[in-house]
């Protein structure tokens, strides 16, 4: 369990959010985070390829691995 203290302003807009759409506060944190460590963790880990040396992964190639080519 995490507690966490944000600006009213924030927590305002957030139940905002929550009325208007029905969903809890706890549900637009948790995929805020959701989102936010994954683009923290690609960012990351291209500093660390880029610290490493190791060649960058064409666009190309990652979408082949990935069954997402045309």
């Amino acid at each position: 369990m995490l507690a966490v203290r944000i600006p009213a302003d924030i927590e305002n807009r957030l139940e905002e959010l929550a009325r208007k759409t029905g969903r809890t506060k706890t549900y637009y944190v948790r995929e805020a985070l959701t989102e936010y460590l994954a683009a923290l963790e690609d960012h990351y880990l291209a500093e660390e390829r880029l610290r490493e040396n190791r060649p960058a992964i064409p666009l190309d190639e990652v979408e082949r691995t990935l069954g997402l080519a045309d």
